[in-house]
């Protein structure tokens, strides 16, 4: 038990870093959902275009962007841009890759949520004359979104989880926190499992609001289990 009170001692003690890189944690994970959402929104736009090449050109994309390993991206930028006269900073770096990475798998939920949709009520609206880009703002994207509201939620999840993946490009986001903390009081198994019971905290923030939103933009007609 004395272990343990020293433990929570050294925790307050080391508070504020570990509050910072929690802060870090967040902020990154918000502004990648938010750039991988409207990525994908985008992505999924060129993907359902009339247009062959651009239609080739997007799956290309997805498929590289979801085959590729993230750290793999995150390196390239980070230690392969350098050798081109370019550095960006940690943050930029990470959230450029993630923002690419997100929207391909946010893409992909978006096109398989399309494949559902009565092609029939798209088509009518072109009859009326509707555009295109009319059909897809005012019919198209309200109904897949709606539709992709667990994949989309289940992609926030994996954004924080994810993040921890940034400290190896020396974004000092909570896990290098607890990391450099474990390091200082040898409490390996310790903060480790604190580390565990925050991100278990903070995801279940994000399925409490996904449960919500399912019920509130239900599609009518469709069963939520």
């Amino acid at each position: 038990m004395s272990e343990w009170i020293v433990f929570f001692a050294d925790v307050v003690a080391f508070a504020p870093q570990i509050l910072a890189g929690l802060g870090n944690t967040l902020l990154l994970s918000a502004v990648i959902t938010i750039t991988g959402l409207l990525g994908g929104v985008l992505v999924f736009y060129t993907a359902i275009s009339q247009n062959r090449l651009c239609r080739k050109v997007t799956e290309a994309y997805i498929s590289f962007f979801i085959g590729t390993p993230l750290i793999a991206l995150l390196f390239l930028v980070y230690y392969g841009l350098p050798q081109w006269g370019l550095r960006l900073s940690p943050l930029t770096v990470a959230i450029l890759g993630f923002t690419m990475n997100v929207s391909a798998y946010n893409a992909r939920y978006l096109m398989t949520a399309y494949r559902g949709l009565d092609q029939d009520e798209l088509e009518a609206a072109r009859a009326q004359g509707f555009n295109n880009l009319q059909v897809f703002s005012f019919i198209t994207l309200p109904q897949v979104m709606r539709l992709s509201i667990p994949a989309l939620s289940n992609q926030v999840i994996l954004n924080i989880k994810d993040s921890s993946v940034a400290f190896l490009i020396q974004y000092t986001e909570f896990f290098a926190q607890v990391q450099d903390f474990a390091v200082r009081n040898f409490q390996f198994f310790k903060a480790y499992l604190m580390a565990g019971l925050v991100y278990l905290a903070l995801v279940s923030v994000v399925v409490v609001v996904s449960r919500w939103l399912e019920r509130r933009f239900v599609l009518p007609g469709i069963r939520q289990f």
